[in-house]
């Protein structure tokens, strides 16, 4: 079975640990989604940064709407996240 390592929140440092504090003020914990970017920090940060100019940046779409439309797509990809 494939295994990705993942850094945990106690072991994170510099940028890392930057981001997992932003995740648990966000959601009050860091999901494994994040985690599975821990070796690449930067990669991380840019991919945070790219989801929150899609969510909650200038659009077309309504925050609402952003939402329904995430949501929709992961149920359609059976993906809980």
């Amino acid at each position: 079975m494939p295994h990705i390592r993942l850094v945990e929140i106690d072991e994170a440092t510099g940028l890392l640990k930057e981001e997992y504090d932003a995740g648990i003020a966000r959601a009050g914990k860091v999901f494994n989604i994040v985690k599975s970017m821990s070796l690449r920090p930067g990669v991380l940060r840019a991919s945070m940064g790219l989801y929150r100019a899609i969510m909650f940046g200038p659009a077309g779409l309504s925050r609402q709407e952003r939402e329904l439309l995430a949501t929709v797509v992961s149920h359609e990809n059976d993906c809980h996240y």
